[in-house]
């Protein structure tokens, strides 16, 4: 992998500060579950096609295209070594060889290929240079290929995180607003932001769709468990920082409380809101 571009993301992936997305891998796939489905199907990977999935993290949406490209083949492609590894022994226990999994960063690395279709679920927000890493991405890409991504809309449409956030900072002091361009999350939260990016890269038929879809808080289960995803993942730890003990636990309270109305007999349900943005090389 490169070094110097792109180090603090880097550092971040594989560190302590994201070991939440490999110990809570099974939570973290059961919740972005529905947006797998929307970016399979906005992609369309056949039989025989050659796909690439950027930022693929534990796997979930690379094992899940590979099992639609049958005699084709799919290269997960990330920066966490952890996250990989995750992705490899799942591929290996479901005895998937149609399957590759690459450590790197897709803003300075060689991608391979040249591949048919290229998605990425969530996994285009952190580049320090996006438009480096998107012209990467389109040099790896035949022509006619497909490309589909996924980014959040702004932080105000999607329950799961507005809803429990705005509790939170009825007793806490509010975060450090991020610059708009800094990788992050929100990235691309503004409307016509990735489109724009990607035309610049040289994409061409670009398009962009707005979708919401419920989300399950932390994947199926119970209130309890939800509440408990919610306490240990990385926006509270960030929401809390170094607030006294009686602070946090108010906080906390009153985001659980924040939470009842969202119960359902399958978990935690909440809006969430995405851009699909697709383009063809």
């Amino acid at each position: 992998m490169t070094n110097g571009e792109n180090a603090e993301q880097r550092e971040y992936w594989n560190g302590d500060n994201s070991r939440e997305w490999v110990v809570e891998a099974d939570r973290f796939d059961g919740m972005l579950a529905p947006f797998s489905d929307i970016l399979l199907e906005a992609a369309a990977p056949a039989d025989g096609d050659r796909v690439l999935d950027i930022g693929c993290g534990n796997g979930a949406t690379t094992l899940a295209a590979a099992r639609r490209v049958g005699s084709g083949a799919v290269t997960g492609f990330d920066i966490s070594a952890p996250m990989l590894d995750v992705a490899r022994g799942r591929a290996s226990s479901l005895g998937m060889d149609n399957t590759t999994f690459t450590l790197g960063d897709a803003q300075t690395d060689a991608l391979d290929g040249p591949y048919d279709v290229v998605v990425s679920r969530f996994g285009i927000m952190f580049f320090a240079d996006p438009g480096a890493a998107f012209a990467n991405i389109r040099s790896a890409i035949t022509s006619g290929g497909r490309a589909a991504f996924l980014c959040w809309r702004p932080m105000a449409e999607n329950e799961w995180m507005s809803v429990p956030t705005a509790a939170a900072l009825e007793h806490l002091p509010p975060p450090e607003v991020p610059a708009p361009d800094a990788p992050g999350p929100f990235r691309f939260c503004e409307a016509g932001s990735l489109p724009t990016m990607l035309e610049e890269a040289g994409f061409v038929d670009v398009s962009s769709e707005a979708i919401d879809t419920p989300v399950l808080l932390g994947g199926p289960g119970t209130f309890d468990e939800a509440c408990a995803f919610l306490e240990g993942n990385g926006v509270t730890r960030r929401l809390l920082g170094d607030a006294p003990a009686d602070v946090r636990a108010r906080a906390l309270e009153a985001m659980r409380d924040a939470l009842v109305p969202f119960r359902t007999d399958d978990g935690v349900s909440l809006n969430g809101a995405v851009w699909l943005v697709r383009g063809r090389a």
